[in-house]
């Protein structure tokens, strides 16, 4: 493998190995139109990498188009909009569109892709106030598996703008998005840490779920984690050999710091970083690792939140688990809950669980798969992107309906499965 090549396959998640037959750095969308052609003569499956945020899924003996160098962002400020190339990332978007005083569906990490993640639903900062960030997508430009380059908007193209906004990269190549922007200069957030130690985990997590069934906005988006820090001397003096249970908030009202009150009443708090912010420091309040690493993770989507079966989780996950185990509970609802013309599922959902473990494969499903059991009886489905490593197991990211008709579009669209679906198993 030359330095170029390997400079292409490599991302944030360095926990997989990639080894593709060919891979195609593309500069332009032509030069992703020339890709798909190639690998339908020669009969080859074709996957992506934007950003290597994520993984492409197994593409042993096919073509892997990176898109890292399409990396150009233009922002309508009239028309709040951004277009958006298919190696961007969300940390781009969020700086191009501040001066216009503007504000992209983001998630917590500025280095991750915004286009896969828009594809796959993209949960947001600011969620429950806006909705999924692919509900609002004006238009797709997509190479589809004909080779040719197509832009998709629900008027022109209503089935294929359906599929794309949640099924991802199984219908073709996106190249660029053009997206809309939300009237956001600054917001209110930040997270309460507590220590594990001295807060019984249980009683915060009930707290919390308590909170969000009694606050009285349906804009506040919300989210509570706990993470066993290891002792490491590159880590912050007040996370080091902790046990931190957290709670991040995101809002854009002016009555912020009322709504959170009640969580200041948990417990002793190990530290606040609540505050008025631009939107452009909105990265702060999960501050997510920015470092390449392996990791492996899954979701669930639930019903609600059984407390007592997600503190057995937190028990399971904890100190004592054998391996740092970093626990995420999204509140979902509000504008979340919404219909729109995608195919992002599990609308319904009240809360996602997230569990991600830097453990290899086999030590993480020892650790996570029976976790999730203690969720099965209110779990709705699986969230396609926080399958981390986790797409190997293609169940539970539709519901059946959704599913069939994801199949049936396949099928008129890309007949020959030139773009493999790895992840949610609706080919076939």
């Amino acid at each position: 493998m030359n330095s170029h090549t390997a400079e292409e396959l490599s991302g944030f998640q360095t926990g997989f190995t990639v080894r593709p037959a060919h891979v195609i750095a593309a500069a332009s969308a032509e030069d992703v139109i020339a890709a798909v052609r190639h690998a339908a003569a020669e009969r080859l499956p074709v996957t992506v990498q934007a950003t290597g945020h994520g993984l492409p899924g197994p593409v042993e003996g096919g073509v892997l188009v990176s898109t890292r160098a399409m990396d150009r962002v233009s922002v309508d400020p009239v028309e709040r909009t951004a277009r958006v190339q298919a190696g961007v990332r969300w940390g781009q978007v969020v700086q191009a569109a501040a001066p216009h005083g503007l504000a992209p569906l983001n998630g917590s990490a500025p280095g991750v892709g915004a286009v896969s993640y828009t594809l796959g639903g993209g949960l947001g900062i600011l969620a429950r106030e806006f909705g999924y960030a692919a509900d609002h997508v004006r238009s797709l430009d997509v190479v589809t598996a004909d080779g040719r380059l197509r832009q998709v908007t629900r008027e022109s193209a209503p089935d294929l703008y359906w599929a794309l906004l949640g099924a991802g990269h199984g219908f073709g190549v996106v190249t660029e998005l053009e997206i809309g922007l939300v009237p956001v200069r600054t917001l209110y957030g930040g997270s309460l840490a507590f220590d594990g130690r001295q807060v019984d985990p249980a009683v915060a997590l009930r707290a919390y779920e308590a909170w969000t069934r009694t606050s009285p906005s349906d804009g506040l988006t919300s989210s509570f984690a706990a993470v066993p820090y290891p002792d490491l001397p590159a880590l912050p003096p007040h996370l080091r050999g902790r046990y931190v249970l957290s709670v991040r908030v995101a809002y854009t009202g002016g009555d912020g710091e009322r709504l959170v009150a009640p969580l200041r009443e948990i417990g002793p708090v190990l530290a606040d970083s609540l505050r008025e912010m631009p939107y452009t420091e909105s990265h702060t309040i999960h501050s997510d690792p920015d470092f390449p690493h392996a990791y492996y993770g899954d979701s669930a989507v639930l019903s609600e939140l059984d407390v007592s079966r997600a503190a057995e989780v937190l028990g399971r996950t904890g100190p004592g688990a054998g391996a740092m185990v970093v626990v995420q509970i999204n509140h979902l609802g509000g504008a979340l809950a919404r219909p729109a013309p995608n195919s992002v599922p599990w609308r319904e959902g009240r809360f996602l669980v997230r569990l991600l473990t830097m453990a290899d494969r086999e030590k993480a499903r020892a650790i996570l798969d029976p976790a999730f059991a203690l969720l099965a009886p209110v779990t709705l489905g699986r969230a396609v992107n926080f399958a981390f490593g986790a797409g190997d197991r293609s169940e539970g990211f539709y519901d059946a309906v959704t599913r069939e008709r994801l199949a049936g579009l396949k099928s008129q669209y890309d007949p020959a499965s030139l773009f493999p679906d790895h992840v949610s198993g609706f080919s076939g």
